[in-house]
């Protein structure tokens, strides 16, 4: 047990390796001498002798963030007390990650050559650490949006401070009137299917299920949905096109809550830290949201403080049918976040689980197989769609079992193969999430096994066997691409997709 638990901190994500801070953590003493306003909150340990500061106070860590703006990014920076005081090297991370998301060929850039980047800020607070460190770090523009009058002073305060960067953000105030799922909202007219349905300008709240039994049953169901100021919908101007959207979200449900790590003071306001429904209201409504601007965007993306979060909301965005998702997970000393970045464009490759690639035994079942066909017939039409590529298939019909040689020219072939209405995006090549693919063929030939096995009447069950410890990669594509074909030859249309072997968890 104890050895299991040292390999998990080793395999632990690190900081990013763009950051400034990845090789190169803050010097608190050399700050200290160099900025005497910091040398006050600096103090050594007894038991290592390093210069360290009190986390657990607010006034140390705004200090810490003021002289690491100003020393390591030429920024000036300032935030009144009791405002959220970012970490410098935490947001870093956060914006070199949405550098990688975007340097991607996942999906199309369509800005023309010498486009800046243009990003949105979802509440960017009075701190407006991510539009200050995007523009200073890479020239990004930004429209930064808040709805307090506190944050959009100081979020202009801290742009005209900088005047070298200051053409690039814009601050906009979020309209506050707009707000979605108000009191009066508890009482919106039941519609058919036991729908509570309210018109709200450009915003449509549908909460689906059966209907409460009681007022103080649908204010308890109401109160875990987001019905806090508009959010994307209502403050993205029509027309508007952005690279991207970041948001650090309100993590709690009660100041209480937001309150019970003792270890560190980075304040925060109610309206920063607390909404109903948490992190997970949250960013449910910057999905709906996104549902209704689709491609204003190319990326969606937000911080997640609770990876428990993060499985529910990954279950929501295939729901609205986005067609890409990214995570990640940010790592500043023991605090750990996470990210998430969705897509509506068409992905320009088909992205593949790098985990699902590293079998070497993998099965699928057809179900709903049509009446005139039998475990030979899918048997032959295996053996034919591999050797149309030109892969050697030797055929054993009493055992149900083709063993194929395959060169890495014929793998390729194969892979390149074109069938109708196979995909969603039609010529879409795969790309695997590590390296792997057609490259991945170390030895001169693949050499694999498949079998047909019958279960019950209409349902089959296709297992291939990899005879090499290489090559998984180019295993799984080839696997998948035969599950696609024979779907779409031998089984009736179904009203709900099957998931594929790439999806099936082993």
């Amino acid at each position: 047990m104890p050895s299991k638990k040292r390999k998990r901190v080793q395999e632990r994500a690190a900081i990013h390796p763009r950051n400034k801070y990845s090789e190169n953590p803050p010097d608190f003493g050399a700050l200290a001498s160099i900025y005497p306003s910091f040398k006050p909150y600096v103090f050594y340990s007894s038991r290592d002798g390093r210069p360290r500061i009190d986390w657990t106070d607010y006034n140390a860590t705004r200090e810490l963030t003021r002289v690491l703006l100003l020393h390591d990014h030429g920024l000036n920076w300032w935030i009144p007390d009791g405002q959220l005081c970012p970490t410098v090297p935490n947001r870093s991370n956060y914006i070199h990650w949405i550098e990688d998301l975007l340097s991607s060929d996942i999906i199309p850039d369509c800005r023309a050559d010498g486009d800046a980047v243009k990003g949105f800020d979802i509440g960017t607070g009075a701190n407006c650490i991510y539009p200050l460190l995007g523009a200073a770090l890479l020239g990004w523009r930004f429209v930064a949006s808040d709805v307090t009058d506190v944050a959009l002073e100081w979020a202009e305060r801290n742009v005209t401070s900088n005047p070298h960067i200051s053409e690039l953000i814009e601050i906009r105030k979020i309209d506050n009137a707009k707000t979605i799922f108000e009191e009066k909202d508890l009482h919106g007219e039941l519609g058919r299917d036991n729908e509570s349905i309210e018109d709200l300008g450009n915003t449509r709240a549908v909460m689906i299920g059966p209907e409460p039994s009681s007022s103080l049953e649908l204010q308890s169901m109401v109160e875990k949905n987001y019905h806090g100021p508009p959010i994307l919908v209502g403050v993205v101007k029509d027309e508007e096109k952005f690279d991207f959207c970041m948001c650090n979200p309100p993590f709690f449900e009660t100041m209480e809550e937001a309150g019970l790590n003792p270890k560190t003071a980075c304040g925060g306001t109610a309206q920063e830290m607390v909404c109903p429904g948490g992190e997970k209201a949250f960013i449910t409504r910057m999905v709906e949201d996104s549902v209704q601007l689709k491609q204003s965007f190319r990326w969606y993306t937000s911080m997640i403080g609770r990876k428990s979060n993060l499985k529910i909301l990954i279950s929501r965005l295939r729901e609205v049918g986005v067609t890409v998702v990214k995570t990640t997970e940010f790592v500043q000393g023991q605090t750990c976040r996470w990210g998430l970045a969705w897509s509506f464009v068409p992905p320009s490759r088909k992205i593949v689980s790098s985990s699902a690639t590293e079998k070497n035994n993998l099965s699928f079942m057809l179900e709903g197989i049509q009446r005139q066909y039998s475990a030979i017939h899918v048997l032959q039409s295996v053996e034919s769609f591999l050797c149309s590529c030109g892969a050697s298939c030797k055929i054993d019909s009493t055992s149900f079992k083709i063993d194929v040689i395959a060169s890495k020219d014929q793998c390729e072939s194969i892979l390149n193969t074109e069938a109708q209405n196979i995909f969603a995006t039609p010529s879409c090549p795969y790309e695997l999430g590590m390296s792997n693919g057609p490259n991945d063929l170390q030895s001169s030939d693949l050499h694999l096994s498949i079998s047909v096995f019958q279960q019950i009447p209409g349902t089959l069950l296709v297992k291939g066997f990899l005879h090499q410890k290489e090559s998984t990669g180019v295993f799984f594509l080839i696997f998948q691409k035969l599950e696609e074909f024979l779907k779409q030859k031998f089984c009736r249309p179904k009203t709900s997709a099957e998931p594929s072997c790439s999806e099936r968890k082993r």
